[in-house]
């Protein structure tokens, strides 16, 4: 970095998001303009570091330190070709990726670390404004590749994939493409217009996206295997964790995803084919403490709820890292996103034992207790049980495995013991030769800077069990791999 002493003269700034009470109301994306002579600044603050420990936190292995540079010295296109070399999609990790890369970056042992996730959706922003992203119309090998999802795996894999001359068609059950950027993710977070154009790019390169398409049911898993040369499982992580407790079949209780995903498709225009879920004017509680609950949070703001509160098992993460959890590592302490900032009553090391109703079969509360951890597990606080009023409970705990009925059960892949569809790092191959997987369905539930990458990654695998060798690049190596 030419502004070597960046670091010590400027502080860590972000743009400003516009005032709760006002955005509440809509469901654009919350952060305001930022001058561009304000985030070369905030890539002033990059130390070019002898080793930049950014890069292993960073799952695609973006060479951070070098598009900073390139901002810095106002060299916007640079900064594009660098930072598109690792990752596909710019635009999507600038703005819903919890940035692992900031959590490990080496101003972070002392200081805030450096804007990289803003950085990233500026270079991508400025690129499309200038039309640095085109699709590559590659000659043409005469091999046809079945992705079978379109969420950030399949997407990354199809452009990678078609990049070098493949015929790549991804099939995705919805109506629309995206997976869960698309149904799932909240407009106020990720606008599904920056999906859209995205996709208009891989189509003039020559993807063909087949949607409304289900494969194992519309489609035979093993007509489409034959099909095709090579197929890519990419349907991500899609059976919800559930809560068995007394009362679950009650009306007013509901899986996050129902009801993000009902959001997404009203914002979008679509209609709801199933019975609405709306928080209007209700109590609502959230069980889980992570990205989907606050998500749930978010939209519940925007329903005009009664009430929100969230909870969490666990015992409420520490304001710092403790000694048992140093830097690069990544950060257990407490966050608090937007949606929070929005409104909302937040608990920790809380057990749900009941939901309650009345005899129409109607959720009006959920019996809660205050639990303590030890290190044989948990142990419920005496003479805390209580019954709170709620009328709709939005379950966010997680996602254990891809769904193994229709497709999975058709191709009779060997499965992991997690349930996740079982094809090593270094290869991502199924136990079915010409069939590969990626993303949430061979790892878990995952971050979708993780998804970007392990469907980068299967492409080239793809791409050198086709053609016996892969042009295609592979994630940078770096001297630590931090999981």
């Amino acid at each position: 970095m030419e502004h070597i002493d960046g670091f010590l003269k400027f502080e860590r700034e972000l743009p400003s998001s516009r005032d709760p009470k006002e955005r509440i109301n809509d469901s654009h994306e919350i952060y305001l303009p930022f001058d561009d002579k304000k985030t070369q600044t905030q890539a002033a603050r990059c130390m070019d570091c002898g080793v930049p420990f950014c890069h292993s936190g960073c799952p695609l292995g973006n060479q951070i330190p070098d598009f900073n540079d390139a901002v810095f010295n106002e060299d916007w296109e640079e900064a594009y070709n660098v930072l598109s070399s690792t990752n596909n999609f710019p635009e999507f990790t600038g703005r819903i990726c919890p940035a692992p890369c900031e959590a490990s970056c080496v101003l972070n042992i002392n200081k805030n670390p450096v804007a990289i996730e803003h950085i990233e959706k500026s270079i991508a922003e400025k690129a499309y404004e200038n039309g640095w992203i085109k699709p590559i119309i590659a000659d043409k090998t005469g091999k046809k590749v079945a992705i079978v999802g379109s969420g950030p795996a399949g997407l990354a894999a199809a452009a990678q994939l078609s990049k070098v001359g493949h015929e790549v068609t991804v099939f995705e059950r919805d109506e629309v493409v995206g997976g869960l950027l698309r149904i799932g993710i909240p407009d106020f977070k990720l606008e599904k217009t920056v999906v859209e154009r995205r996709v208009k790019v891989l189509e003039v390169q020559g993807v063909i996206f087949k949607t409304s398409t289900n494969i194992g049911v519309d489609i035979k898993a093993s007509e489409l295997v034959s099909e095709y040369d090579a197929t890519v499982l990419c349907g991500g992580s899609t059976i919800p964790r559930d809560l068995p407790i007394p009362g679950r079949e009650l009306k007013g209780v509901h899986f996050a995803m129902e009801f993000l995903g009902q959001q997404n498709r009203r914002v979008g225009g679509r209609a709801v084919t199933v019975e609405e879920i709306f928080a209007t004017d209700k109590n609502v509680l959230v069980i889980g403490g992570g990205d989907t609950g606050s998500d749930c949070v978010g939209t519940s703001n925007r329903h005009k709820a009664k009430s929100i509160t969230q909870i969490e098992l666990l015992s409420k993460p520490p304001s710092d890292r403790t000694a048992k959890n140093p830097w690069p590592e990544w950060p257990m302490v407490i966050r608090t996103s937007t949606s929070h900032d929005e409104g909302a009553e937040r608990d920790w090391a809380i057990l749900t034992k009941e939901f309650i109703g009345n005899d129409k079969g109607e959720l009006t509360g959920v019996k809660l207790v205050d639990i303590k951890w030890g290190d044989s597990g948990f142990a419920e606080v005496e003479g805390t049980e209580r019954v709170i009023p709620c009328e709709l409970v939005l379950i966010a705990a997680g996602f254990i495995h891809p769904q193994k009925e229709g497709m999975l059960e058709q191709l009779s892949v060997e499965m992991d013991n997690r349930g996740n569809v079982s094809a090593t790092e270094s290869e991502y191959q199924t136990s079915v030769k010409s069939v590969f997987t990626a993303g949430d369905m061979r790892r878990g539930q995952s971050l979708v800077v993780w998804a970007i990458s392990e469907g980068r990654e299967a492409a080239r695998q793809v791409d050198e069990y086709l053609m016996g060798e892969s042009v295609l690049e592979s994630k940078s190596a770096s001297l630590f791999e931090l999981v």
